[in-house]
Protein backbone atom coordinates (compact mmCIF):
# COMPACT_ATOMS: atom_id res chain seq x y z
CA UNK A 1 0.00 0.00 0.00
CA UNK A 2 1.31 3.87 -1.33
CA UNK A 3 1.53 5.84 1.90
CA UNK A 4 1.33 9.84 1.27
CA UNK A 5 3.25 12.25 3.07
CA UNK A 6 0.07 14.73 3.20
CA UNK A 7 1.06 18.73 4.56
CA UNK A 8 -0.07 18.69 8.02
CA UNK A 9 -2.34 21.47 6.80
CA UNK A 10 -4.19 19.78 4.44
CA UNK A 11 -4.92 17.11 7.61
CA UNK A 12 -5.90 19.74 9.33
CA UNK A 13 -8.64 21.09 6.64
CA UNK A 14 -10.02 17.25 5.65
CA UNK A 15 -10.61 16.33 9.69
CA UNK A 16 -12.22 20.00 10.07
CA UNK A 17 -14.53 19.12 6.88
CA UNK A 18 -15.25 15.65 8.32
CA UNK A 19 -16.28 17.55 11.80
CA UNK A 20 -17.99 20.06 10.26
CA UNK A 21 -20.34 17.88 8.40
CA UNK A 22 -20.46 15.36 11.84
CA UNK A 23 -21.72 18.47 13.35
CA UNK A 24 -23.98 19.39 10.56
CA UNK A 25 -25.81 15.83 10.61
CA UNK A 26 -26.59 15.81 14.21
CA UNK A 27 -28.11 19.82 14.30
CA UNK A 28 -30.00 18.00 11.40
CA UNK A 29 -31.77 15.67 13.23
CA UNK A 30 -32.75 18.04 15.69
CA UNK A 31 -34.50 20.20 12.61
CA UNK A 32 -38.50 19.45 12.03
CA UNK A 33 -38.32 17.89 8.72
CA UNK A 34 -39.64 20.47 6.68
CA UNK A 35 -37.82 24.49 6.13
CA UNK A 36 -41.39 25.70 5.81
CA UNK A 37 -44.65 25.41 7.45
CA UNK A 38 -45.83 22.07 5.95
CA UNK A 39 -48.75 19.86 6.85
CA UNK A 40 -48.51 16.57 7.82
CA UNK A 41 -49.25 13.85 5.55
CA UNK A 42 -49.90 9.83 5.08
CA UNK A 43 -49.20 7.83 2.69
CA UNK A 44 -50.98 4.40 0.88
CA UNK A 45 -50.33 0.64 1.59
CA UNK A 46 -48.25 -0.36 -0.28
CA UNK A 47 -48.23 -3.64 -2.00
CA UNK A 48 -46.97 -6.31 -0.04
CA UNK A 49 -46.06 -4.22 2.71
CA UNK A 50 -47.46 -2.91 6.27
CA UNK A 51 -45.44 -0.18 6.51
CA UNK A 52 -47.68 2.91 6.47
CA UNK A 53 -45.32 5.79 5.64
CA UNK A 54 -46.69 9.77 7.26
CA UNK A 55 -45.19 12.72 8.74
CA UNK A 56 -46.53 15.15 10.93
CA UNK A 57 -47.12 19.26 10.89
CA UNK A 58 -44.14 20.58 10.21
CA UNK A 59 -44.07 23.75 11.67
CA UNK A 60 -41.29 24.95 9.45
CA UNK A 61 -37.47 26.70 10.31
CA UNK A 62 -37.22 29.34 12.94
CA UNK A 63 -35.30 32.26 11.94
CA UNK A 64 -31.94 31.43 14.09
CA UNK A 65 -32.43 28.07 12.68
CA UNK A 66 -32.56 29.02 9.56
CA UNK A 67 -29.06 31.51 10.13
CA UNK A 68 -27.30 28.36 12.01
CA UNK A 69 -28.07 26.19 8.59
CA UNK A 70 -26.38 29.74 6.87
CA UNK A 71 -23.16 29.05 9.07
CA UNK A 72 -22.90 25.53 8.72
CA UNK A 73 -23.14 26.43 4.46
CA UNK A 74 -20.43 28.91 4.97
CA UNK A 75 -18.00 26.69 6.76
CA UNK A 76 -18.17 23.70 4.21
CA UNK A 77 -17.41 26.32 1.87
CA UNK A 78 -14.82 27.84 3.67
CA UNK A 79 -12.91 24.33 4.45
CA UNK A 80 -13.78 22.59 1.18
CA UNK A 81 -12.16 25.28 -0.95
CA UNK A 82 -9.01 24.89 1.35
CA UNK A 83 -9.19 20.70 0.56
CA UNK A 84 -10.57 20.12 -3.11
CA UNK A 85 -7.90 22.82 -5.25
CA UNK A 86 -5.36 21.96 -2.99
CA UNK A 87 -2.01 21.92 -4.46
CA UNK A 88 -0.84 18.64 -3.53
CA UNK A 89 -3.04 16.59 -5.87
CA UNK A 90 -1.38 18.33 -8.83
CA UNK A 91 1.75 16.35 -7.69
CA UNK A 92 0.64 13.40 -7.90
CA UNK A 93 -0.03 11.18 -11.17
CA UNK A 94 -3.86 10.61 -12.71
CA UNK A 95 -4.08 7.22 -11.29
CA UNK A 96 -2.80 8.35 -8.23
CA UNK A 97 -5.01 10.65 -7.39
CA UNK A 98 -8.30 9.03 -6.17
CA UNK A 99 -5.80 6.55 -4.02
CA UNK A 100 -4.27 9.25 -2.40
CA UNK A 101 -7.75 11.17 -1.82
CA UNK A 102 -9.04 7.95 0.33
CA UNK A 103 -5.92 7.90 2.11
CA UNK A 104 -6.38 11.46 2.92
CA UNK A 105 -9.56 10.74 4.50
CA UNK A 106 -8.12 8.33 7.12
CA UNK A 107 -5.08 9.62 7.85
CA UNK A 108 -6.98 10.75 11.15
CA UNK A 109 -7.57 7.15 12.29
CA UNK A 110 -4.23 6.59 11.33
CA UNK A 111 -2.94 9.14 13.92
CA UNK A 112 -5.52 7.90 16.77
CA UNK A 113 -4.03 4.94 16.20
CA UNK A 114 -0.72 5.66 16.36
CA UNK A 115 -1.12 7.89 18.99
CA UNK A 116 -3.21 5.10 21.09
CA UNK A 117 0.38 2.89 20.77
Amino acid sequence: MTTYDFPQDLCDARLALHQTRATYEQHARTLPWSAGPTPGWEGDKQLHSDYLSSRPDSPGYTEDQHRELAVFRARFLEVGAMVSPYPFRSTRERGAVVAGRMALEHTHEAAATDEAV
